[in-house]
């Protein structure tokens, strides 16, 4: 992934927020609602910001905390011996509830056409689908490609962040327009890499 080198530095935050919600028993699957809670009001800011300019900002720093929820979960289980397959379960259905609330509320906004909109979701859906298709033919969760979960939220972020500060078009779209385009195409592309990357390990 693009932003694995960000890791260790996610780890040092996330480490001491997970031990608290330990030390106070909050469950991990009450951890990965919140981040569903949070990635529906996301969406709802995007879809609401071409009227309400300033909801481009809040929508952003919602995100922000649904991708800082959806790293907590997994560590608050693992700490707390409480990691089971329903909660793994859980976390993937969330996730992926999550990237539609996101992605489809940018373009249902009018940011860009559905087309490129539809483009997006289906590629992000499909390399989801394949990292866990990986896993269910044993050979592990695959991460791999250019475009991972991960950094589809850094990308959206820092889209919505310089949006909030920069509302006019470049070349046609604005930068939430041009976040999704490349969400579009590199979404395909890691498809396409997690292909390869299965089919040869299958030989």
């Amino acid at each position: 992934m693009t932003f694995n080198a960000l890791r260790p530095v996610a780890t040092r935050v996330i480490d001491p927020l997970a031990d608290f919600f330990v030390k106070n028993e909050v469950s991990p699957d009450t951890v990965s609602i919140v981040s569903l809670i949070c990635a529906f009001f996301a969406g709802l800011s995007f879809y609401l910001s071409p009227e309400y300019k300033e909801l481009t900002l809040l929508a952003g720093i919602l995100v922000v905390f649904n991708s800082l929820f959806d790293a907590l979960d997994g560590v608050i289980a693992r700490k707390s011996n409480r990691a089971t397959p329903r909660g793994d379960f859980l976390d993937h259905v969330i996730d992926r509830y999550s990237d539609i609330f996101i992605i489809c509320s940018i373009f249902f906004a009018g940011y860009v056409s559905w087309q490129i909109g539809v483009t997006a979701i289906v590629g992000v859906l499909l390399t989801s689908y394949l990292g866990t298709q990986a896993q269910a033919l044993n050979l592990g969760r695959y991460y791999g490609g250019i475009m991972g979960r991960a950094d589809r939220l850094v990308v959206i972020i820092i889209a919505a962040f310089a949006n909030s500060v920069y509302l006019s078009p470049i070349a046609g779209f604005t930068i939430l327009g041009w976040a999704v385009i490349l969400i579009a195409v590199t979404s395909h592309i890691t498809a396409l890499q997690r292909i390869v990357y299965i089919w040869n390990r299958l030989e």
